[in-house]
């Protein structure tokens, strides 16, 4: 009843059509997403210690560096100036503590035990900052 097309379909489907660019894979992904938001906890860390210097501050931000420079295949993150922070103290730990929720979640999806962990402590720490203040107010 119909006629069969003889001829090839100008319409191209991806399929058949060689990669034009670089794909990456699910892993490097995360890894890239990863590392963004260890890296933004590291930025928030850096602003904490300039507030309040602490060891735990600084430990802390150490670690950070050291996930962050992994997940980038060793390059060293760039780090923000400790002179000219104004924000909260308590704001900056409420960002820390959500940034730090994001890196877990990635981490866990990965499953990257060491920045899991490392997310999660930052997590409770910064929970920790907040919960005299948060619970006196209430």
């Amino acid at each position: 009843m119909y006629e069969p097309i003889r001829t090839k379909s100008v319409h191209s489907t991806m399929a058949d059509a060689p990669s034009d660019f670089p794909h990456r894979s699910r892993e490097e992904e995360l890894d890239i997403q990863l590392a963004g938001h260890l890296a933004a906890l590291l930025a928030v860390t850096d602003e904490l210690r300039a507030l309040a210097p602490s060891a735990d501050l600084d430990t802390a931000a150490e670690r950070l560096a050291e996930q962050v420079a992994r997940l980038r295949g060793g390059g060293a993150p760039a780090r923000a100036s400790l002179t000219s922070v104004t924000s909260n103290r308590d704001d900056l730990h409420r960002r820390a503590h959500a940034v730090a929720g994001r890196a877990l979640l990635v981490a866990a999806s990965r499953a990257d035990t060491a920045a899991a962990i490392l997310a999660a402590e930052r997590m409770d720490s910064h929970a920790a900052a907040l919960e005299p203040r948060e619970l006196a107010t209430h």
